[in-house]
């Protein structure tokens, strides 16, 4: 008989649509945001920007797929989805790009196609 296959199932959070969070944000799962967020928020998984959400902070990430609004640097390791409703005002880092048509963003792009050139996913403690 062969051996089960176990897979490491990590937790998505979720900031549901009428919640508004001042802070910073730290997730080791993915995370989904659908509400408003001032504050960073690091995450080692994916993170999902809603189409009504709002974001002022930075974001640092795996990969995300952005569908609100957000002012702030966005810094991603692999692949960075700007949906057609995104909104953007800020500096963006990656490693893959993808927009659709109807998506807007202010400010300098960067990829990466050095995984070591892309900043610290996790911020310098002080």
């Amino acid at each position: 008989m062969s051996k089960p296959v176990i897979s490491e199932v990590k937790a998505l959070n979720t900031i549901a649509q009428d919640t508004k969070i001042k802070g910073n944000i730290e997730s080791d799962g993915d995370i989904r945001i659908d509400g408003i967020l001032e504050g960073d928020l690091d995450c080692k998984g994916r993170v999902v920007v809603g189409p009504d959400s709002k974001i002022k902070g930075t974001i640092r990430c795996s990969s995300a797929e952005i569908m609100g609004f957000v002012s702030g640097e966005i810094i991603v390791k692999d692949l960075l989805s700007l949906k057609g409703t995104a909104s953007i005002k800020g500096n963006l880092t990656m490693g893959k790009l993808s927009v659709e048509p109807g998506a807007r963003f202010v400010g300098n792009c960067k990829m990466i196609n050095d995984e070591k050139a892309v900043p610290e996913m996790e911020p310098e403690i002080k």
